[in-house]
């Protein structure tokens, strides 16, 4: 095993291996006892099985593992892997990002920090301790603020606070959240601190972009869909339908973001919205975006961003252009139900053979509990589909839903109907 070829991935999906080894790098795997397939186990060179969240766990695995067989990278891209990875850069040098930038990506409080000492019109935000604090942000910064965990994804525990009468509802959500884990999925994270910021009004996009030795591509700018009495996503597309001046806006903000944060190399996903003060940062992410938004890119630009973040420690990738050109549109629709129980799934085999549909990913499974939509986990799948243009592919997301994918849903009115795709408002920005 050439250590020159050999990555250290610190958690991953089989996706992420797969595309690995298929760069032709000799791969050690630390992996949760959660997360462990038997996929992984098979493509791996080495596999450690570990809670690589605790960094006293990894830190001895990781100089064993240096000194034989030998690695030369570090890296995740899954948001609880992202500060052991960089742990590691540091811990030998290897370059790569390092653990004080990679904090200041999870660490939502330490990013506001970070950027109020930078920028006199930085977001104001402030810790969340106790039940007054929310009163006093209030009256200073005025009202709707939002409410979030420093630490989470897939806006868990994020509650916006539309005036004092909110403050008793939101405060006993954070004391029931504080301790818990953060969903009932996928993420490894316990709620701990939490945070309160100014709401940042207008629609909401992400920007996906990769970093070159400090030079930022922005490969796409994806429109989200989210409806406005919650956080969770409805929806996604690419390209976003936006003005060149917006657009451009846009880029530069972004790549003025990374910068300030100190990123250099890799891929990176950051949630925007686009209010009368210009593009302004929600909050970033040094990894590859979630709901199947890579494969939205990977369909209308060619481009795919994770096998650009594995090769490009080690030189087996190209630089990217300033400006990809999209080929296509793609999107991803939502399926959201009634609140009761899921009895039963069918149509994914169907809907997978039509040539434009992308992915199909339905969490659900029968005997589920179906509740009102507050977070991205209360959704019971994404379809993902490619069209002519954004337009098109956003219609199409919805036709192969209806048409096709079928979630029967019990409800607790004791009525059975099947989920539906999530309605959405398509919103605009004008020129500058």
């Amino acid at each position: 095993m050439n250590p020159e070829r050999t990555l250290l991935l610190v958690g991953a999906t089989d996706e992420t291996v797969t595309k690995a080894k298929a760069l032709g790098l000799h791969v050690l795997l630390l992996q949760h006892p959660t997360k462990i397939t038997p996929e992984q186990e098979g493509l791996a060179d080495l596999v450690r099985v570990v809670d690589y969240t605790r960094w006293d766990l990894v830190e001895p695995i990781a100089r064993e593992l240096y000194e034989a067989p030998g690695f030369a990278a570090a890296l995740s891209l899954t948001e609880p892997g992202l500060e052991g990875a960089a742990s590691v850069n540091d811990l030998f040098g290897l370059g790569g990002t390092g653990h004080e930038v990679a904090l200041r990506f999870r660490d939502k409080g330490v990013m506001r920090r970070h950027f109020a000492a930078l920028e006199p019109d930085a977001v104001r935000s402030a810790p969340l301790r106790d039940r007054e604090d929310l009163a006093l942000f209030g009256g200073r910064h005025g009202y709707p603020f939002i409410v979030k965990p420093t630490d989470a994804t897939a806006s868990i525990g994020v509650r916006r606070v539309d005036g004092p009468a909110d403050i008793d509802r939101v405060w006993d959500e954070v004391r029931r959240l504080s301790g818990t884990r953060t969903d009932r999925v996928t993420t490894l994270f316990v709620l701990r601190d939490f945070l309160m910021e100014e709401y940042l009004d207008g629609p909401e996009y992400s920007v996906e972009s990769f970093s070159f030795a400090g030079r930022h591509v922005v490969v796409a700018v994806t429109e989200k869909f989210t409806d406005p009495a919650h956080c969770a996503e409805l929806g996604h597309a690419v390209p976003a339908r936006l003005p060149s001046d917006a657009e451009k806006k846009v880029r530069e903000s972004v790549g003025l973001f990374l910068d300030r944060i100190g990123y250099r190399d890799g891929v990176s996903h950051t949630e925007i919205r686009i209010g009368e003060k210009g593009p302004r940062v929600i909050e970033s992410h040094n990894r590859v975006a979630g709901d199947a938004i890579p494969d939205l890119v990977r369909s209308a630009y060619g481009i795919d961003l994770m096998t650009l973040a594995l090769g490009w420690p080690f030189g087996l990738v190209d630089e990217l252009p300033d400006r990809p050109v999209a080929r296509a549109g793609a999107s991803v629709r939502v399926l959201v139900g009634e609140p009761g129980r899921v009895e039963s799934i069918d149509g994914v085999a169907e809907a997978l053979s039509h040539q434009d549909v992308i992915a199909v990913r339905i969490s659900a499974k029968p005997g589920d509990t179906v509740r009102p939509v507050r977070d991205n986990w209360d959704r019971l799948g994404l379809v993902a589909v490619a069209g002519a243009d954004t337009a098109a592919a956003v219609r199409r997301g919805a036709e192969v839903i209806s048409d096709t994918i079928r979630v029967r849903v019990l409800g607790n009115d004791g009525r059975a109907g099947l989920a539906e795709v999530a309605q959405v408002t398509e919103r605009t920005v004008a020129s500058a």
